[in-house]
C-alpha cells in the first residue's frame, strides 16, 4: 500500500510539472512531444527556432522575455539551483524526458535565452541512415566492421552536426554484434540510447567531472568504454584506456574535418600534458567518422570515414576507407 501512494504521489507530481510546462511554454510545448524535433531554440529577440531531422531550422513564432524568465526559473528551482545575474548560466537536465536544457540570463545576453536538446525517442539505425541518404552502403559497411572488429572510433562534426545521434546507431548495432560486451557509458547529460543488458551509464555532477569517471570506469571492468563527447582533460585517461586492453571503444569530437579531429585531440591532450603524444593519438585511435550537417541543403551526410595509421614527419598517415 505504501508502495501505491508513492507512485500515486509521483504520477500526480508528473503530470503537474507537464501541466506546469504546458502552460509556460504555450504553443512551444508541442514541439516537446514531435519525434523528429532535435532542437528548440529561443533567441534573445524573442524568435522560438525549431530544428528538425532532415530539414533546416526555422521560425515558429516569438516568446516574450517575462514568460521565458518564468519557464527558465521553474527549471531552475525544479534543480533545487537559480540562475541569476550572478548566476546566468544554467546547464540542467529537462524534468519528465531528459532533454538538454541550457538557459542563460542578462548580463550575459540582452534578454533570456535557452536551448532544448531533445533526447532522442528513438534510436536512428544505420539502415535507415542509408535509407536517407546520409550514408552510403559502402560507409554502412565499414562503420559495422569497425564495431564488429573493436577499432577505436570517434564520430567527428560541428555543432548540431547529429554527432551523438549517429553515435547512438554505433551503440545500438554493438548491442547486436557483441550482446555479451560490458559497457561503461560516460557522459554529461544522459543523451545516449543503451539497451546494453551489461552496462553501466555514468553522469557527471557538480564535483565529478568526466576524467575522474573516465578513470574510475577502467575500475569496472569494462570491455568496452563509450564517452558522449571528448573536450578536456578526459581525453588522456580516455586514450590511455583504449589503448591498455579496453579496445573498441566509441566517442564523440567536435571537429571542422577528420584530420583536424586529430589536431583538436592534440590540443586536449595540451590541457594537462607538456607533449601533444601524437604515438599515443596514433596508437588510440583507429577510425574517425565525420558527419556534416550541409549549409543551404536539409539534412546531414557523413563525408569521410578514415583510418589512423601512424605518424611520421610531423604529419598523420591517414587512409581513406569510404
Amino acid at each position: 500500500m505504501a508502495e501505491l501512494i508513492r507512485l500515486l504521489a509521483r504520477d500526480e507530481k508528473a503530470r503537474r510539472l507537464r501541466e506546469s510546462m504546458r502552460r509556460q511554454l504555450g504553443e512551444f510545448y508541442q514541439y516537446l512531444e514531435q519525434n523528429d524535433v532535435i532542437e528548440i531554440s529561443l533567441n534573445p529577440n524573442g524568435g522560438v527556432w525549431i530544428d528538425r531531422l532532415g530539414q533546416p531550422m526555422q521560425c515558429a513564432g516569438e516568446m516574450n522575455a517575462d514568460a521565458a524568465e518564468v519557464f527558465i526559473d521553474t527549471i531552475a528551482s525544479i534543480h533545487r539551483t537559480t540562475i541569476n545575474r550572478d548566476r546566468p548560466i544554467l546547464e540542467c537536465e529537462l524534468p519528465l524526458d531528459g532533454s538538454r536544457f541550457e538557459a542563460l540570463v542578462p548580463p550575459v545576453v540582452a534578454a533570456p535565452v535557452f536551448s532544448i536538446r531533445r533526447r532522442a525517442s528513438s534510436v536512428y539505425t544505420l539502415a535507415q541512415y542509408v535509407a536517407d541518404g546520409i550514408i552510403t552502403d559502402d560507409q554502412k559497411y565499414v562503420i559495422e566492421s569497425s564495431v564488429e572488429t573493436r577499432q577505436n572510433t570517434l564520430v567527428t562534426g560541428g555543432a548540431a552536426s547529429g554527432k551523438t545521434t549517429l553515435l547512438n546507431a554505433l551503440i545500438a548495432h554493438l548491442a547486436v554484434a557483441a550482446p555479451d560486451h560490458r559497457l561503461v557509458v560516460i557522459e554529461d547529460m544522459a543523451e545516449l540510447q543503451c539497451d546494453q543488458p551489461n552496462a553501466v551509464i555514468t553522469h557527471t555532477s557538480d564535483n565529478v567531472d568526466m576524467r575522474m569517471l573516465t578513470r574510475a570506469a577502467m575500475r569496472l571492468r569494462p570491455d568496452r568504454i563509450i564517452v558522449g563527447e571528448t573536450r578536456g582533460g578526459e581525453c588522456l585517461e580516455l586514450l590511455k584506456a583504449w589503448n591498455t586492453g579496453h579496445s573498441g571503444g566509441l566517442s564523440t569530437l567536435h571537429a571542422n574535418s577528420t584530420r583536424d579531429a586529430l589536431k583538436r585531440i592534440e590540443l586536449l591532450l595540451l590541457e594537462v600534458t607538456e607533449n601533444p603524444l601524437p604515438d599515443l593519438i596514433t596508437s588510440a585511435i583507429n577510425v574517425v567518422i565525420h558527419i556534416e550537417k550541409r549549409d543551404g541543403i536539409p539534412g546531414r551526410k557523413v563525408t569521410e570515414i578514415l583510418s589512423v595509421a601512424g605518424y611520421r614527419g610531423g604529419e598523420y598517415q591517414v587512409n581513406r576507407l569510404a
